[in-house]
């Protein structure tokens, strides 16, 4: 990751591995295209908050809201919604795939006002910061949230090429993978 095209500013996420965010119950957030790593230093993050002893809790922003939206029909929701708000760090991956529903708004409204202060969250998204006010239902909600989110974060950009396209497989891989698996005739 480190000697990969991505840019993005090393020396603070190198920084933010003090885990000082952490005790600070600060937020990070990651923002950049598909494939350039956000997740990947996310879930670094999470385990070395999980080395130094936090509890850490990953998961992709539409299962936390199809969990919470799922939790009002036998009536746990606030349940659910506290075991959303218990871990010292929660990592939201990929946040701002789709508009949010005015449930959904609300939802994670509660996650990230109820979190504010009290522990910290780590957000990736493909979406810049600036655009997220129009992913919610309410702007005046979406505004709310998002001061208290970003005011203590630190926003880290990342922009390069997918790390995953150097990763997939070629034609020529491919083609030399099946000769050297065949089974030689002898």
């Amino acid at each position: 990751m480190w000697d990969s095209p991505v840019s993005f500013d090393r020396a603070r996420v190198r920084a933010l591995f003090s885990l000082h965010w952490l005790a600070q119950q600060e937020n990070v957030i990651f923002c950049g295209p598909v494939g350039v790593g956000k997740t990947f230093l996310a879930c670094a993050l999470g385990h070395s908050a999980c080395r130094a002893g936090s509890r850490v809790r990953f998961v992709a922003v539409a299962k936390l809201l199809q969990a919470l939206h799922q939790s009002r029909a036998d009536n746990s929701f606030e349940r659910e919604l506290r075991s959303w708000l218990a871990p010292d760090l929660l990592i939201l991956d990929d946040f701002g795939l789709r508009k949010l529903t005015a449930q959904q708004s609300s939802d994670f409204y509660d996650v990230l006002v109820e979190r504010h202060r009290r522990a910290a969250t780590i957000i990736t998204s493909n979406r810049a910061v600036d655009e997220w006010v129009a992913l919610f239902d309410d702007p005046i909600l979406a505004n709310s949230a998002l001061d208290r989110l970003a005011h203590r974060a630190h926003q880290i950009v990342m922009e390069g090429p997918s790390l995953r396209a150097a990763s997939a497989p070629s034609p020529s891989k491919a083609k030399r993978r099946a000769s050297e698996s065949a089974p030689s005739r002898g």
